[in-house]
C-alpha cells in the first residue's frame, strides 16, 4: 500500500494492523507523536493529521491510511511550526511539554476548519487531549494567539528578554518542547539497544512458590531472562527505608500487584513482552490486607518484619481536654480522602548502558543522586561507577521519586554488556508506581465566643500501601500542617502511616497537606456557622502572623503572608452569592531535621558558551529557567549563551526534587556562584574567563527533628501561604476559582501563573472527580480515562492573584509555589457546595449537583 507522510510518498508492506504510532516512532523515527497511553486512546499525545482531520495514531491501523495523507509536526512547514512554537512559549502554554505536540496537531486541524475559534470551541476540540501540567488556560490562550496570526498571515516573534527575576522570560528550550523535538527517555535510541519488559505479580499477597522461565528463554529473540538471583548487590531499595525488592524471589511473599517477579531482555520490545507472558509462576495465594485500620490490629498478619505501623508522628501543646471543655463552640468530623493517580503524561522509562566498569542510566526520575545511590547498591558498585544523566521528564508531581524501571534497566545492561531500554505501558504504570495517600481523619476544632481558635485535635491514619516510599514523611507533613494557616494555642495531633497490600502511596503534589486542609477548613466553616461568625473575618482574625506558632511549635519569624492572601480575595468574596473559602499553608524544604542543600557550578566553556550544572529535575515546573533568571539577575549574561545540565558526573549533589524547594535551593546556590562570576566580569570579558568554573552552595542543616528537645523549633526554613475562593452558579456548578498565593517574590509571572493554574486543575479533580479505586488490593481499572482527570471543557474560569510577602531565607524573598496551589482547593469546593445545599461533605471526591434539564419549547407550526 501507498500513502503520503509529510508530503512524501511512502510504500508500506508491513502488518496491516500495525498502529500508525508504532510506524511513525519505530519505522520512521518521528518523535513528535508521543506514546502516553497506547493503545488506550485516552491522552491525545499521539495526535496527528490524517486527510485533514486530527486522529489518534495509537489506534489508527496502517491499513486505514492507505492512499491517504498523514501529517505530523515535522511536516507542518516552517511558518506553522514557528507560529505554534512561539505562540505556546509566549502564552506560557508549555510546561513539561509531553502533551503539547498532540495538542498542536489538534489545533492545526481546528484552525484549518475554523480560522477564528472561540475559547469554548477550542476547549471542546481538546476533549481527546489531556494535559496534567497547565490547567489548559494558557494552552487555549496559545491556540487563540496562533489562530489570529495564521488568519492574518502574520508571524509571532520568538519571545525573549533580559531574563532578570520578575520578568516573563520564556521557559528554557520551550520551543523544542512545543514541537515535540525534545527527546524524552522513550525517544532515546542507542546503537545495539535491547528492550526489557517485566513480569508482575498476579496477586497482591501470595507466596511465590516457583518461577518457571524456561519457555520465555526459548523464545527466538530473547537475550536473557532475569530473576532475583541475578541481582549482584543489595536487592532491597527505597528512598528512606529500604524495604522494596527490585525482584521478588522464590519463597518470598508478594506485597502488591505491582511487585516485579522477573524481567526479560530481547531484540525488540514486542518480543520482550511476549517473553514475560510465557513466564509461569506458581503461587500460594493469601488473603490481602487492604484496610489500614484492620492492619493496625495486633493480630493482623505482618506485611513487613516489625509490623504494619510504618511510622507515627505525635505532637501536642497545652491541655487539649481543658481547651475543649472551655471552648464556646466545637466542630467535629470524620473525613476520608481517596487514592488518586498522578496522571503524568509520560509513563516511566529508562535507558541504561555499560560505561567502562560501571553503568550510565538515562533517568526521568525526580532525584538523580537518589537514583545513583540505589542503582549502585543494586549492582554492588561504588556510587561513582553509576552515572545518572537526567532526561527532563514529561511530568512527575512526586510520582517519579521512587525507582520504577531504572534499576531493572541498569541490571539488564550490566549483565548483557549492551544498552537496554525498559518502559512501562500506561496499564503497568498505574499498577506499579506509588499514589496519593488516602487518609482517614478524626478532627475536632474549637473557638471562644470572640471567634478565636482555642484548640485543634486530630488523628490521621494514612494507607501507605505495600512499601515505605516516603509515607512516613507524608503523614509527618499532615501532622505538621494540622492547624493550617492559623494560630492555634493548644494542639493534640497524631499521624500514623500504615502498611497494607494496596498499591504503595508516596509523594504527590501537596504531600499530605491538602488532605489535612480538607478536614480542617470544613470545620472552620462549621465553627463560623455555629457561632454566627463571618467566614472571611474569622479566617483573617486567626491567620498566622509573624511571631505566631505552627502546629509543630515553630514560631514564624518572618514572611507570614496568610492575611495578605485573604485581603486579595476579600471584595470578591463579599460580592459573591455562593462561594466557598479556604486558606492553605505549605512548607518549603524537607526540614524536620533533614538537610536541604544544593550545589551549582557555572563553567565558562567558550566566549559564547556558558554551562550551568545543578542537581534538580526539570519536570515542567521551570527549575532550569529559575537558575537562568538568577544568573541573569546577578551577572547580566545573555541567557541565549547558557546551557543547563543535570548529571551526577558533575558532582553538583542535590536531593529529591520535592517539597517545593528547588527555587529556593537552586536560587540561593546560584546567587553564591554568580556573585563570584560577577566580580570577575567587572574587570574581564567572558572570553578572558574561558575555563573558569564558579561553584555555589546553599545548605539548611539547622531544622529540628520531630520530638527533639530544643529551645527553639525550626521545622522548616520557609512556608508559603494561600487563599482560594470557589464561586458557584445558581445550579451549584463551579463558575470560577480565584487563587491568591503568596510567592514571596514572583520569579517569573508566566511560570507562576502556570504552576497555579495546573495545581488548581489537579486540586479540582481531587475534589470532584478523581479516584483510583482498588478491589482486594488491585485496581478496578488501569484505564487512564477512568482516573477522573478533568478535560479542558470541564475547567471553570481561573483567576490568579500574585502576593509577595518576602521570605527571610528565599532568594530575593521567594517561596515555593509548586505544591500549595492545590492545598486549599478541595476544601474551598466543599465549603462552596455547603453554601449551595447545606450538606457538609466529608469524603472525596464530591459529586457536583446535577444540572437542571433545560426545557425546550417548540412552536406549534
Amino acid at each position: 500500500m501507498k500513502f503520503h507522510l509529510n508530503g512524501q510518498m511512502i510504500e508500506y508492506a508491513g502488518e496491516p494492523d500495525l498502529p500508525l504510532l508504532t510506524f511513525l516512532r519505530e519505522w520512521r523515527q518521528i518523535i513528535s507523536a508521543k506514546d502516553g497511553c497506547a493503545p488506550q486512546a485516552a491522552c491525545g499525545a499521539c495526535t496527528v493529521e490524517f486527510n485533514g482531520k486530527a486522529v489518534l495514531s495509537c489506534v489508527t491501523p496502517m491499513k486505514k491510511v492507505a492512499d491517504g495523507r498523514v501529517t505530523t509536526i515535522e511536516g507542518l512547514g516552517q511558518y506553522r511550526q514557528d507560529v505554534f512554537a512561539n505562540a505556546f512559549v509566549k502564552a506560557g502554554g508549555v510546561q513539561c511539554g509531553f502533551c503539547i505536540p498532540g495538542i498542536v496537531m489538534r489545533a492545526h486541524a481546528l484552525i484549518n476548519q475554523n480560522p477564528e475559534p472561540t475559547r469554548a470551541q477550542i476547549e471542546q476540540s481538546l476533549t481527546p487531549n489531556l494535559c496534567r501540567c497547565t490547567g489548559y488556560k494558557k494552552v487555549v490562550d496559545a491556540i487563540q494567539l496562533a489562530a489570529e496570526a495564521i488568519r492574518k498571515e502574520e508571524e509571532i516573534p520568538p519571545p525573549n528578554g533580559d531574563g532578570r527575576v520578575g520578568t516573563r522570560y520564556p521557559k528554557y528550550k520551550a520551543q523544542a518542547l512545543a514541537l515535540g523535538q525534545h527527546r524524552y527517555t522513550d525517544d532515546l535510541k542507542l546503537p545495539g539497544m535491547a528492550y526489557g519488559a517485566l513480569k508482575f505479580s498476579d496477586h497482591p499477597r501470595a507466596i511465590v512458590k516457583r518461577i518457571d522461565v524456561s519457555e520465555a528463554e526459548k523464545l527466538p529473540g530473547v537475550l536473557r531472562v532475569f530473576t532475583a538471583g541475578d541481582v549482584p548487590g543489595g536487592r532491597f531499595i527505597g528512598l528512606i527505608r529500604q524495604d522494596w525488592p527490585l525482584l521478588v524471589a522464590e519463597g518470598e511473599t508478594t506485597r502488591y500487584v505491582g511487585d516485579a517477579l522477573a524481567g526479560a531482555a530481547a531484540e525488540s520490545e514486542a518480543i520482550a513482552r511476549q517473553a514475560v507472558g510465557l513466564i509461569q509462576v506458581e503461587y500460594e495465594v493469601l488473603e490481602p490486607l487492604t484496610d489500614p485500620h484492620e492492619a493496625m490490629r495486633p493480630d493482623a498478619p505482618a506485611i513487613h518484619e516489625g509490623g504494619n505501623i510504618l511510622a507515627q508522628t505525635v505532637t501536642s501543646r497545652g491541655d487539649v481536654e481543658q481547651a475543649m471543655a472551655h471552648s464556646a463552640y466545637v466542630a467535629q468530623g470524620v473525613f476520608q480522602t481517596q487514592m488518586i493517580e498522578h496522571g503524568f503524561m509520560e509513563t516511566e522509562a529508562a535507558v541504561a548502558r555499560p560505561a567502562g566498569d560501571g553503568v550510565q542510566v538515562y533517568s526521568q526520575g525526580q532525584g538523580v543522586y537518589e537514583d545513583r545511590a540505589q542503582i549502585a547498591k543494586l549492582l554492588g558498585l561504588p556510587q561513582e561507577k553509576a552515572r545518572i544523566t537526567l532526561v527532563p521528564n514529561g511530568g512527575g508531581f512526586g510520582g517519579k521519586e521512587d525507582l520504577t524501571v531504572q534499576g531493572h534497566a541498569a541490571l539488564m545492561a550490566w549483565h548483557l554488556g549492551a544498552p537496554v531500554k525498559v518502559r512501562l505501558t500506561r496499564d503497568e504504570s498505574i499498577r506499579m508506581h506509588p499514589k496519593r495517600h488516602p487518609i482517614w481523619m478524626d478532627y475536632a476544632v474549637g473557638c471562644d465566643t470572640q471567634g478565636k481558635l482555642t484548640f485543634v485535635k486530630v488523628q490521621f491514619v494514612g494507607d501507605t500501601g505495600a512499601y515505605a516510599s516516603v509515607g512516613a514523611k507524608v503523614l509527618e507533613r499532615a501532622a505538621g500542617h494540622a492547624t493550617g494557616a492559623y494560630n492555634v494555642p493548644v494542639t493534640d495531633v497524631a499521624a500514623t502511616a500504615v502498611y497494607t497490600n494496596n498499591i504503595p502511596c508516596g509523594a504527590m503534589r501537596g504531600f499530605g497537606v491538602n488532605q489535612a486542609i480538607f478536614g480542617l477548613e470544613s470545620l472552620i466553616d462549621e465553627l463560623c456557622e455555629k457561632g454566627g461568625f463571618d467566614r472571611w473575618q474569622f479566617r483573617y482574625d486567626n491567620a498566622l502572623q509573624d511571631g505566631d506558632m505552627t502546629a509543630t511549635g515553630q514560631v514564624i519569624e518572618g514572611g507570614a503572608g496568610a492575611r495578605a492572601t485573604l485581603l486579595a480575595v476579600k471584595d470578591e468574596f463579599y460580592a459573591a452569592k455562593l462561594a466557598g473559602l479556604a486558606c492553605g499553608l505549605k512548607n518549603t524544604g524537607i526540614g524536620n531535621g533533614m538537610p536541604d542543600a544544593a550545589r551549582v557550578s557555572i563553567t565558562i566553556a567558550a566566549p559564547d558558551r556558558v554551562i550551568v550544572d545543578h542537581g534538580w529535575t526539570e519536570m515542567g515546573q521551570g527549575v532550569h529557567t529559575v537558575a537562568l533568571q538568577t544568573l541573569a539577575t546577578e551577572t547580566g549574561i545573555d541567557l541565549r549563551l547558557v546551557e543547563v545540565r543535570v548529571d551526577t558526573q558533575t558532582g553538583q549533589e542535590a536531593g529529591m526534587t520535592t517539597a517545593s524547594r528547588a527555587t529556593s535551593l537552586v536560587g540561593n546556590a546560584m546567587i553564591d556562584a554568580a556573585r563570584q562570576l560577577k566580580r570577575d566580569l567587572q574587570t574581564h570579558s567572558l572570553a578572558d574567563l574561558v575555563g573558569n568554573v564558579y561553584e555555589g552552595e546553599w545548605v539548611v542543616d539547622w531544622t529540628t527533628k520531630p520530638g527533639a528537645m530544643v529551645e527553639k523549633v525550626y521545622t522548616h526554613y520557609s512556608y508559603s501561604y494561600a487563599t482560594q475562593l470557589v464561586t458557584l452558579d445558581d445550579e451549584g456548578q463551579i463558575a470560577k476559582i480565584t487563587a491568591a498565593h503568596d510567592a514571596g517574590k514572583i520569579f517569573n509571572p508566566t511560570l507562576f501563573e502556570g504552576q497555579l493554574e495546573g495545581s488548581i486543575h489537579m486540586g479540582l479533580g481531587y475534589a470532584i472527580s478523581e479516584e483510583l479505586k482498588l478491589e482486594n488490593g488491585a485496581p478496578v481499572t488501569t484505564k487512564l480515562r477512568k482516573m477522573g482527570i478533568l478535560r479542558a471543557k470541564e475547567m471553570p474560569e481561573m483567576a490568579i492573584i500574585g502576593v509577595e510577602v518576602p521570605d527571610p531565607y528565599g532568594p530575593y524573598g521567594a517561596k515555593g509555589v509548586g505544591e500549595i496551589g492545590l492545598v486549599p482547593t478541595a476544601a474551598a469546593v466543599a465549603n462552596a457546595l455547603y453554601q449551595f445545599d447545606g450538606v457538609r461533605r466529608t469524603r472525596l471526591p464530591m459529586a457536583l449537583p446535577k444540572r437542571k434539564k433545560k426545557v425546550v419549547v417548540r412552536s406549534a407550526e
